[in-house]
């Protein structure tokens, strides 16, 4: 649970650094702006950005019910921060599994991606699909509303 705030934090502290440095060289203006930077690179790199997780088997079980995809991701990832900010508001039509939190999820982009864990890999009916095109998600998601 912990490892999914470490890059966050991380960039938080690293960011108070810079703008600490900047402050005390005499640039109040530059520290602001540096320390916002920072924080802001740390909100994308949370899993704040993601629609709530379900587990693997709810994610299926609720796909069975109403055919939305369903999306395996992990706090971090580049591609899977690019999917998200390039779906916006139609990221909350897909059921998101995060992999770092269930480990049947894990298990599943495993079983699809000759043993690695990559992501994104989303599940549409059923048929896997490693590091989809967003616009492609986005025109599925365009088809099926």
């Amino acid at each position: 649970m912990m490892r999914v705030w470490v890059l966050p934090l991380l960039l938080v502290f690293c960011g108070a650094g810079v703008a600490a440095g900047w402050w005390s060289g005499g640039s109040p203006g530059a520290a602001v702006v540096g320390l916002v930077v920072f924080v802001g690179l740390a909100w994308l790199c949370s899993p704040l950005v993601f629609p709530r997780s379900v587990g693997a088997e709810e994610a299926r079980r609720l796909s069975a019910l109403d055919g939305r995809p369903v999306v395996f991701w992990r706090p971090g990832c580049t591609y899977c921060m690019r999917l998200r900010i390039r779906l916006g508001r139609r990221a909350r039509h897909l059921h998101w599994v995060d992999i770092w939190r269930d480990p049947a999820g894990a298990a599943a982009v495993r079983a699809v991606n000759e043993g690695n864990e990559t992501v994104p890999t989303v599940f549409v009916d059923g048929r896997p699909h490693t590091n989809p095109d967003p616009a492609w998600v986005r025109e599925l998601l365009s088809r099926s509303a």
